[in-house]
């Protein structure tokens, strides 16, 4: 992997795991078969140091994965435009690994982990949708094989 080429604003890697964990929304980037890159905003969560996200059932997402499993999933965090200076404070994450779906045990922890990560409060709601959802989706585990962070501030 090419490295970060303003290297006073990458971050650790604990420290590009934790932006990652405090965000909400993912762009997750597949390529198809005919060498068409594929971006899809997705909310995710981080299980014992994977992402893990949802999508239907069959589209682009799974025909890419099933084409080749490299994936790339980005994360911006906080942003704040700097009109005056022409630039920008930020944080971001770049991820690269391999996308797996899963089934079983694997797929309920996820889903349970989305409900508790966004809806909390309302946690046994949260459970009867995922028995009624749990066979309308598709869960997908990235295995981060690399990871970079930035922030400006």
């Amino acid at each position: 992997m090419r490295s970060i080429r303003d290297i006073h604003k990458q971050v650790t890697h604990d420290e590009a795991m934790e932006m990652l964990g405090q965000g909400e929304y993912g762009v997750l980037s597949t390529m198809n078969k005919d060498g068409y890159p594929y971006g899809l905003p997705l909310h995710y969560i981080i299980l014992d140091d994977a992402i893990y996200l949802h999508c239907d059932l069959e589209g682009h997402i799974l025909d890419n994965l099933s084409y080749n499993d490299k994936v790339c999933f980005t994360v911006v965090g906080y942003t704040q435009v700097l009109p005056s200076s022409f630039t920008a404070n930020y944080e971001s994450v770049i991820v690269f690994g391999k996308g797996t779906l899963v089934e079983g045990s694997e797929k309920i922890n996820m889903l349970k982990g989305l409900v508790r990560k966004f809806s909390p409060e309302y946690y046994d709601k949260g459970l009867k949708v995922i028995d009624a959802f749990k066979d309308k989706c598709s869960v997908i585990r990235i295995d981060v094989e690399h990871i970079t962070g930035k922030r400006r501030s």
